[in-house]
């Protein structure tokens, strides 16, 4: 990994990090059908392209950082689609190389230089409950000892902390047990950095139900973990959320909700409206409530992202 501490130096010279938004429902916007165990991981192998463009698509809206096809690609579900430790490697390392083609390509044309800095990579870890495939990462519970958790991630980790990107990104996580598993397998990658974004049942809670002050204070005993945050949460609770954690951790703090609508693991559907604010209304507050790493997360798109532009350039 480039730097200790990407984030860190990236906020030493801009007072805000965007994030880029939604990589799987916007690869269903272009077409792509994630009707499978490896949901956005089935188009690493069947239409990489595609990924390479969404994420130039968000480079061009003004993402400073694009988080890699890696969420729900893990050594266990490529195994049930009869794809060996090898071939999964390579499928992960590829998920980074897509990424920073993309930030390549966009980086080349000096226009996109001007009031923008070098946008950086994030390699997705998804929670265990990703891994199932039915929903388990919006309730934790797991039923996994440390060591079950620590022998499912840690592959996948070595892999990601060693093929380029500059941060990990471990999110949607449900609950603080999981997250401990992640922050202590950092320490056997010195030049590794993390960010840890819980998802959350409401204002306070993650979605396992620990207090996410609690959950904020215990991250921050660990110098590799340079972020701690939010995602995949509906967009209502993010300003409580805030106010929990800003007391307890001494981290820029990231926030990049859903857009309030609900997904039905059972049904693959997502139902209910989104909400009525537009995200980057919300993320003026959201910045004024301490986030300093914003974006957005299942069904949110580039047109988001660019909005959160432009009101950030005024900053």
């Amino acid at each position: 990994m480039a730097s200790a501490n990407p984030i860190a130096q990236f906020l030493q010279q801009r007072p805000l990090m965007i994030l880029d938004g939604a990589l799987a429902t916007e690869l269903e916007r272009h077409g792509a059908d994630l009707h499978d165990v490896l949901w956005s991981a089935k188009v690493l192998m069947e239409q990489p392209n595609l990924i390479r463009a969404v994420h130039r698509d968000y480079f061009q809206a003004g993402a400073d950082i694009a988080i890699t096809a890696s969420y729900q690609a893990n050594f266990e579900a490529f195994a049930r689609r009869g794809i060996d430790a090898p071939r999964a490697a390579q499928l992960l390392r590829d998920s980074v190389d897509l990424a920073v083609q993309a930030r390549d390509e966009f980086w080349a044309v000096p226009a996109n230089r001007i009031a923008r800095e070098r946008p950086l990579i994030a390699a997705s870890i998804g929670p265990y409950g990703a891994m199932l495939a039915d929903g388990s990462e919006y309730r934790g519970h797991y039923d996994l000892s440390d060591v079950e958790l620590t022998a499912f991630h840690g592959p996948r980790l070595e892999v990601l902390a060693q093929c380029g990107a500059d941060v990990l990104a471990c999110e949607t996580i449900p609950s603080l047990p999981e997250a401990l598993v992640l922050a202590r397998l950092l320490a056997e990658y010195p030049s590794a950095s993390a960010w840890i974004s819980f998802a959350c049942a409401d204002g306070a809670h993650t979605c396992e139900g620990r207090r996410i002050a609690e959950c904020a204070a215990k991250l921050n005993e660990f110098p590799q973990v340079v972020s701690v945050g939010v995602n995949c949460t509906r967009p209502e609770y993010i300003t409580s959320l805030l106010q929990s954690m800003r007391d307890h951790t001494d981290k820029p703090l990231l926030v990049y909700p859903n857009s309030g609508e609900h997904y039905d693991a059972r049904t693959k559907q997502w139902t209910g409206l989104a909400d009525s604010s537009p995200l980057a209304e919300q993320a003026r507050g959201w910045y004024e409530q301490g986030a300093r790493l914003i974006g957005g997360c299942c069904r949110t798109t580039p047109s988001d992202i660019r909005a959160i532009r432009a009101w950030a350039s005024l900053l």
